[in-house]
């Protein structure tokens, strides 16, 4: 065991990170299908296809749209290569349908609650795996270490050798990860997809990616955002020591000195 940073090896933090992120991505998948049981998507979507499909059948629709634009769908639509073939009158009989779909009450009151729903399920579904994998499991094994970090040994530890307390691994977690790595990318790429990004939006996002990059590439012991924020870093478990208490790493210190004294004399 050696007092001093030991950094851990970058081929072991992105073996731990894909672990990490793979069972990250089964935890959110399993907690967003659960939220969206308790929050009622399915039958919400539901009663946009049903509305689709009554719309369908009134305007004949299904003269010519394909089997595949029609089947499940929850709005009329097509691609701009399919529009663009239709004659003068199907096109004026699509948007007339599309139009009057997208005008009904019901309709309009079924889509705000899919999407709210689908934004709080992304939301509270990536929070909550967090917590559970970032969060709780470092906290029961109790030295800072993820699933992934305990299969290719490495650890997180506060940057003067102290063991991560519950506050900086909070920190860490929602402050670095959740909030400011993965929301502010999430809600980037929403806005885009949606067409409701700025260039404020892009170049937050563009900003984002350069400091982690920066931070990655130039720091000490190539610290993310995440870290940073916390004041924490990733080291070799292995090798390096780590204090329980800032008490016991100044005890540590003193018994050295002493020896260092002791040595000379």
């Amino acid at each position: 065991m050696i007092y001093d940073l030991q950094k851990a090896s970058m081929w072991k933090r992105i073996s731990a990170f894909l672990c990490d992120i793979i069972l990250f991505c089964i935890v959110v998948v399993g907690i967003a299908l659960l939220l969206a049981t308790v929050f009622g998507i399915d039958t919400q979507q539901n009663k946009m296809a049903s509305l689709c499909a009554q719309y369908v059948d009134e305007y004949g629709l299904k003269d010519f749209m394909t089997k595949e634009e029609l089947d499940g769908a929850i709005s009329i639509a097509m691609t701009q290569e399919r529009y663009d073939s239709l004659t003068d009158t199907q096109r004026a009989t699509f948007d007339e349908a599309s139009k009057a779909l997208g005008t009904n009450e019901d309709f309009l009151y079924a889509y705000g609650l899919v999407s709210q729903f689908i934004l709080l399920t992304i939301t509270f579904s990536i929070l909550i795996a967090y917590l559970i994998l970032e969060f709780a499991v470092p906290l029961l094994f109790k030295n800072g270490q993820t699933l992934g970090k305990k299969i290719f040994g490495v650890g997180v530890m506060r940057m003067d050798c102290v063991k991560v307390s519950p506050l900086f691994l909070l920190v860490r977690t929602v402050l670095g990860k959740y909030a400011v790595e993965t929301m502010i990318p999430v809600f980037v790429l929403l806005s885009l997809v949606l067409g409701t990004a700025s260039i404020v939006t892009v170049i937050l996002l563009f900003l984002l990616v350069a400091a982690q990059a920066g931070l990655l590439l130039f720091t000490h012991a190539h610290t993310p955002l995440h870290d940073m924020l916390a004041g924490t870093v990733v080291v070799d478990f292995a090798s390096q020591m780590i204090f329980d208490s800032p008490e016991e790493l100044l005890e540590y210190k003193k018994k050295l000195h002493a020896e260092s004294l002791e040595s000379k004399n």
